[in-house]
């Protein structure tokens, strides 16, 4: 009896820590950094260009485009986290394969709802030809979980007239479920009402802003007030972002307003995540800073993720953050109070500069004429020790120290060849790389645009003497 006493306690806790092990572990607090390409926990590129995130339990799923290397569709890729940062990969859910439609096809801003009357996972998503932009249909998958694979159930267009492009969707507080897409060559953005399964059109119940020119819709609710937030229509480029709101989803809205700067710092929204903690809710833009926007594809995207505030009920807010700190227990989202200094050289008062603004790893940097621009502009962000990173504005890359020259890369904490000491030379600053201690030096004591800059033998010399400007 003993014996079998043993066996069933044994057994018994070997399916408690089953459990335990299976459960997904309690999200703490995880900062992003923006502007940049995030990984998944394997270390690969996220590729969820253009997507959304849906809450299943304890996990965040996030769908999103994967490009081919001539930017036509191949996947749909699904990933999971339980704190917004660390990304599993789960499934190509969709694939060139899944249907002959998408053998040649481009598949952009899939969306994916859950329909508890059927307890099935919806996918609605803006399909097109895979060479151009004619057919302007919307399409729709289904799956019965998930992250598992989805079921095609073909392309359209929305009443069978309207085109359809820039799509996304939305289920309200009563479980009717929406799809709002850019129509009319952009020029218009309709908002239908969904069929009671969410695979098909019911109606078009408002065109609010007949001849707009919007599109990269994304709509949320929060505390009974509709937002819809919105791009111009400028291609892969970035725009100025604008919004309106309605307390009834088929309105009437307000007029488009302004958020953000003029180009949603360098991205264009894809979605808007209710983040909902034991603190309340916040609201997390999500942001594409388009590959093909700066001589890239798709696949070189990065993303940009902003904390939203809420002025007044029907009012909201968008400001830069090169770090944005996410707690999804609690429910809270916040950026970091980042100041931007320029750093100009003495012997030449011209800036150390990033040339073309480009955002590739690997660019090395020079001085230029100084001129306000974000590839001129640096975040001392203190690491410890008396060390700082040098945080470009515009790339959100790391100034880093090379045998031959200082190129911006991604940023890592850990790489002392990233990490720089700030002491004073009168009124002046010597900025000194840990790795080797060499100073951060005009090549030559060159007063030529475009001179490289790189590190030395700390001499005095006034090419290593520099002002930190606002």
């Amino acid at each position: 009896m003993r014996r079998l006493y043993a066996i069933l306690l044994a057994l018994c806790c070997a399916l408690a820590g089953a459990l335990v092990t299976a459960a997904p572990a309690s999200a703490a607090p995880q900062t992003i950094t923006n502007g940049t390409q995030f990984t998944d926990t394997s270390g690969n590129p996220v590729h969820a260009h253009g997507g959304g995130i849906i809450k299943v339990g304890a996990y965040y799923y996030w769908f999103g485009e994967h490009r081919n290397a001539d930017n036509t569709f191949r996947y749909v890729d699904a990933y999971r986290s339980t704190d917004l940062k660390n990304w599993e990969f789960r499934n190509h859910v969709l694939t060139q394969s899944t249907d002959p439609e998408l053998a040649v096809a481009n598949i952009e801003r899939p969306k994916v709802m859950y329909n508890a009357s059927t307890g099935k996972f919806v996918m609605w998503m803006h399909k097109e030809n895979g060479s151009d932009y004619s057919e302007a249909r919307a399409a729709v998958a289904v799956s019965d979980t998930v992250d598992g694979d989805y079921t095609w159930q073909g392309s359209f267009r929305p009443l069978g007239q309207h085109m359809s492009r820039d799509i996304t969707v939305f289920v309200d507080t009563d479980g009717t479920g929406y799809m709002i897409s850019a129509a009319r060559e952009n020029y218009d953005l309709h908002i239908y009402r969904l069929t009671s399964d969410y695979t098909g059109i019911a109606a078009l119940v408002a065109d609010p802003w007949h001849g707009g020119h919007r599109e990269a819709p994304a709509l949320f609710k929060r505390n009974g007030v509709y937002f819809m937030l919105t791009s111009g229509a400028t291609g892969w480029n970035p725009n100025q972002q604008q919004y309106a709101t309605a307390t009834s989803i088929t309105g009437p809205w307000t007029a488009m307003t302004n958020v953000g700067d003029s180009t949603a710092y360098g991205s264009q929204t894809t979605y808007v995540l209710p983040v909902q903690g034991t603190s309340g809710t916040a609201y997390l833009y999500l942001g594409d800073r388009w590959g093909n926007s700066f001589g890239g594809t798709v696949n070189d995207s990065r993303y940009v993720w902003l904390p939203l505030t809420f002025p007044t009920s029907r009012s909201m807010s968008m400001s830069w953050s090169p770090e944005v700190t996410i707690d999804a227990a609690a429910g809270t989202v916040s950026g970091a109070g980042a100041t931007y200094q320029t750093l100009i050289a003495r012997h030449s008062a011209k800036c150390a500069d990033v040339p073309n603004q480009s955002l590739w790893q690997g660019a090395a940097l020079s001085q230029y004429t100084c001129n306000g621009g974000n590839n001129q502009k640096f975040w001392f962000k203190p690491v410890g020790s008396g060390y700082y990173q040098l945080m470009v504005r515009n790339s959100s890359l790391c100034l880093t120290e090379n045998a031959a020259n200082v190129t911006q890369e991604n940023c890592n904490t850990a790489a002392t060849n990233q990490q720089w000491s700030v002491t004073a030379s009168g009124s002046y600053w010597l900025i000194r790389a840990r790795t080797t201690g060499e100073c951060l030096d005009v090549n030559g004591a060159s007063t030529a645009n475009s001179a490289a800059l790189i590190t030395y033998t700390c001499n005095g010399g006034t090419n290593q003497q520099w002002t930190r400007g606002t």
